[in-house]
């Protein structure tokens, strides 16, 4: 019989993904992005037929994607190389040439509406207010453009529109654990939470008629929970809190039906409800984590679903409440069966806390014996049950992975979250060691053979760990990670800074602290191979964080290999680019294995 080879790291790397997308009004049409390509494009979905064609050929990763409520165009927005700076433009609904809508050069605009006749465009930008932001209206018709707020105290940002456009919601962010949001009537601002003042989190604002807004918010409360707002009484109403779990998003239509995402931990619940009668009830959706959930007018809802083995894809729910698969991404030589699983473990981390974490172990006939150790990035974030190619290589290649939800990840409740404010490098430091520590006393990983990799904040931990505990790995990766807490402060965009305070310090009052908590310090102690690899364009770690890093640690005779992205911002966006990584990364965790 024939013998097919298993996946290799091509097939995996070819395994395609899918990003923002838009629903047209008579759900005909579904615009979605995605790197069919190599690159990301925007794609057309032409229902009932599924088969994607090209609309765009930009080469760069949409930001948004908004339908025309006429049908005359579809919105889009586009940065360059993964420098988030978004500008706005309209495409035909049959494709090709983009069309500018707005353009600022190195700004950045972040769509917040479209009204019913597709004539005005509500978005915010930095481009006349770099710190705090503004909020502008757009008319498309006579290229008049208005101001509707600037911000002033914090950073602002267009949230969404009532139908009549009698309204609006705006969140001020005064941190990734306090916005606040305000709706806008005739000049006046009423804040939908009984008390601005108290530390909370709202987002998510959606209009289920002209007086009556929908929005997630932990207000007086240690989950995320569902309320109501409305306009006309201006009352503030609880509606909907799933047991232990923090409400991620949600969708309402003008029938009243209503659906919404929750995450506990490292997989999502979806719920339908009745705005009417308040009643909600769990449904079943295939897959483990939800994305994008969009509701239509008729009631059928569309999101995006993936789980550890199975990449995104996007589905439609139907009247009848079954589900129909509207993208076929797959990785390429590979059934689900086949592809690895995680498990879900939890630990007691160094003063008694519970830990959650996932822990992916390669098929025992390709198992090498080393252990990655994987600290996820936000840090407001977390490791959750979805498909990543690059795990999947990994796996395939012998390794095991451990990825710890360590305290200030999301998804555990408001109190865990905030845990890692002007804390970077404490305790979530001593629950990623804890974690390591229980893996070796229950023999699921060995001591001497294990490795750190992460990116972002996970790149900056992979350098504190590197530093402060290099005798644990026998290499590190660290993917565009802040190396110096000071200039990473100092380098963020300018309407970062308004919240760099509370998460991560400040330089006068907490020195000290930043010195601790800043892998620089710690350059004697990184004495093991590392790989260092960033995107030029970033505007969130800027390159200079890791060419400081990596040009002392070079200064000093250690061994560094650094690899950078020229076309690249936070991540890669460019199958060739994914590539390299991949290829960079699975090479030197090869070279530093020992048998």
């Amino acid at each position: 019989m024939l013998q097919f080879p298993e996946p290799s790291l091509e097939e995996f790397y070819r395994t395609y993904s899918i990003g923002t997308f838009d629903v047209n009004h008579d759900e005909t049409r579904i615009a979605v992005a995605l790197n069919l390509s190599g690159k990301f494009n925007l794609w057309g979905l032409d229902l009932p037929n599924t088969f994607p064609y090209p609309l765009t050929y930009q080469d760069q990763l949409p930001q948004f994607v908004r339908f025309d409520p006429q049908g005359r165009f579809i919105l889009v927005g586009f940065d360059t190389d993964g420098d988030e700076n978004s500008q706005v433009y309209a495409v035909s609904p049959n494709g090709g040439n983009v069309v500018p809508v707005r353009l600022a050069p190195g700004k950045r605009h972040e769509f917040g509406a479209i009204s019913k006749d597709g004539n005005r465009v509500y978005y915010s930008s930095d481009k006349d207010n770099e710190r705090f932001m503004n909020l502008y209206r757009y008319h498309m018709d006579t290229g008049v453009e208005e101001t509707l707020l600037e911000g002033t105290e914090t950073t602002i940002s267009f949230e969404t529109l009532a139908p009549d456009e009698s309204s609006y919601t705006y969140v001020k962010g005064y941190s990734n654990t306090y916005s606040v949001t305000y709706v806008v009537i005739d000049g006046e601002q009423i804040c939908l939470t009984p008390d601005a003042e108290v530390v909370h989190l709202t987002s998510s604002s959606r209009y289920a008629d002209e007086n009556t807004i929908l929005f997630i918010t932990n207000f007086n409360s240690k989950y995320a929970y569902l309320a109501k707002f409305d306009i006309k009484t201006r009352h503030f109403t609880p509606l909907f809190q799933p047991d232990g779990q923090d409400v991620s998003q949600v969708a309402v239509n003008q029938n009243g039906r209503i659906f919404c995402a929750a995450e506990r931990g490292v997989v999502d619940s979806l719920y339908m409800g009745d705005l009417a009668t308040g009643n909600f009830e769990r449904i079943r959706f295939p897959g483990a984590i939800s994305f994008g959930i969009k509701l239509h007018e008729s009631g059928r809802l569309y999101s995006v679903f993936t789980q550890e083995n199975v990449p995104a894809n996007l589905f439609r729910r139907e009247l009848d409440g079954t589900w129909t698969q509207l993208t076929n991404i797959r990785v390429i030589g590979a059934s689900t069966e086949t592809l690895g699983q995680a498990e879900t473990i939890r630990y007691s981390s160094f003063d008694g806390m519970e830990i959650e974490a996932l822990l992916w172990q390669a098929p025992a006939h390709r198992r090498n014996g080393h252990t990655l150790i994987f600290p996820h990035g936000g840090p407001q974030a977390a490791d959750r049950k979805f498909f990543f190619s690059l795990y999947q290589y990994l796996l395939a290649e012998g390794y095991d992975i451990f990825q710890a939800n360590y305290r200030g990840s999301t998804g555990y409740g408001a109190e865990f979250t905030k845990m890692i404010e002007r804390d970077w490098g404490g305790a979530p430091r001593k629950d990623m060691l804890a974690g390591i520590d229980y893996l070796i006393q229950k023999g699921l990983a060995t001591r001497d053979k294990l490795f750190v990799i992460g990116a972002s904040f996970g790149g900056y931990m992979t350098l504190l760990l590197h530093g402060r505990h290099a005798e644990y790995f026998l290499a590190a990766v660290d993917i565009f990670g802040p190396s110096n807490l000071f200039t990473f402060i100092e380098s963020v965009p300018e309407f970062w800074k308004p919240v760099m305070d509370v998460w991560v310090g400040n330089p006068e009052r907490d020195g000290d602290k930043l010195v601790e908590d800043s892998p620089i310090t710690y350059l004697d102690g990184m004495t093991k191979p590392m790989l260092v690899i960033q995107g030029a364009n970033d505007p969130r770690v800027v390159k200079a964080e890791s060419d400081q890093i990596v040009e002392k640690l070079r200064a000093l005779g250690r061994e560094v290999e650094y690899l950078v992205l020229e076309d690249e911002g936070h991540g890669f966006t460019k199958k060739e680019n994914e590539l390299r990584v991949y290829k960079a990364v699975a090479d030197f965790l090869k070279r530093h294995q020992v048998s």
